[in-house]
């Protein structure tokens, strides 16, 4: 299945059309017979339509932006990496739990933005300050970058830009497939290539519009024969029916997949379902029929780092949780890294 974003309607930002990008991008979309609206913010959009939630996300998700990255500032980003590396906001994929719903707004429209050679300027200030120590940047944050690689080769760029820098690694996650205009960069292993995972049935539930469980790995395998380092995140692992059982079928078909000698030193992210009263509300707003299991009276209450609330799986079951995928791992990828578990 090709997965290329296809947006229905593209937003300009005026001082975007001063860069070679912006303008290439103007033409392509208006060659492809796209509709192309004006906005004087890439951050305050205006005119997509929606009268319902469902159809003001739907909207949203169609809707690419174009502008200029003005902020000199990059966000931290605990605990993968030292700062965010903002290359695209937002995604086209659908996840029901995603929480990006929750601060994307009710139109969580997809922006690029087109001086990528004045971001990675901006890193490498922020790399020098942190000398002689490694700075790690992160390039999903808020977003999966691979569906607009098409239309910006950010991502080869900074992956080159990287590689250069010995004091500089980077590195991304992705649920898509189209990898393939990055598997001749110049990485220099210095950016780990990761791929957000989950069993078929919750990809097939919750995961709209992503490719499937099988595509991820063989997409995962390519990544590997280029020589990257990589890694995957596990998230959100979801407690339901023969969860243990599906875990397994995934772990399995990666480590046949993944060929052995390749299988050095790749690392794992777990991150166990959790939610917001807010994330909850936008989620059955968007998805009215939802089978995401999200009743407070059967998790448990924790503050988060940002100092609000969230619902998390209580002690005993994130205790099972961590016991079975330790031991799933050391066994199959015994030389793997466990990140981190949350």
């Amino acid at each position: 299945m090709d997965y290329t974003f296809k947006p229905k309607r593209v937003y300009f930002e005026p001082d975007a059309l001063d860069y070679p990008l912006g303008k290439e991008l103007k033409k392509h979309f208006q060659e492809e017979g796209v509709e192309i609206k004006n906005t004087t913010s890439h951050n305050r959009v205006t005119g997509i339509p929606g009268k319902t939630p469902q159809e003001a996300y739907l909207e949203g998700k169609r809707t690419l932006v174009v502008g200029v990255r003005r902020s000199k500032d990059f966000q931290t980003c605990k605990p993968s990496a030292h700062y965010q590396l903002p290359l695209v906001t937002s995604c086209p994929g659908k996840c029901q739990y995603c929480y990006l719903a929750t601060n994307m707004g009710k139109k969580p429209y997809v922006r690029i933005y087109v001086n990528t050679e004045e971001i990675l300027e901006q890193a490498e200030k922020y790399m020098k300050e942190r000398q002689p120590e490694i700075t790690i940047f992160e390039g999903a944050a808020t977003s999966d970058p691979i569906p607009m690689e098409p239309y910006t080769g950010a991502l080869k760029k900074a992956v080159e830009f990287f590689g250069q820098h010995e004091r500089g690694r980077f590195r991304f996650v992705t649920k898509f497939t189209g990898v393939e205009p990055l598997l001749d960069a110049k990485h220099n292993n210095h950016t780990r290539f990761r791929f957000s995972i989950n069993s078929e049935p919750v990809i097939q539930k919750y995961e709209h519009g992503t490719p499937s469980m099988s595509e991820r790995v063989k997409a995962a395998s390519k990544v590997a024969q280029a020589g990257y380092p990589l890694g995957f995140i596990i998230a959100p692992i979801i407690l339901e029916d023969n969860w243990q059982q599906h875990y397994t079928e995934l772990l399995s078909l990666l480590s046949e997949k993944i060929p052995k000698k390749l299988q050095q030193e790749i690392t794992f992210e777990l991150i166990t379902h959790r939610f917001t009263k807010r994330a909850k509300g936008v989620i059955t707003e968007v998805f009215p029929n939802t089978t995401l299991e999200m009743n407070e009276e059967n998790r448990a209450f924790k503050y988060g780092q940002f100092g609000y609330g969230k619902y998390v799986y209580p002690k005993d079951q994130m205790q099972q949780i961590k016991d079975f995928f330790e031991t799933k791992l050391n066994r199959l990828f015994p030389q793997s890294k466990i990140e981190y578990f949350v």
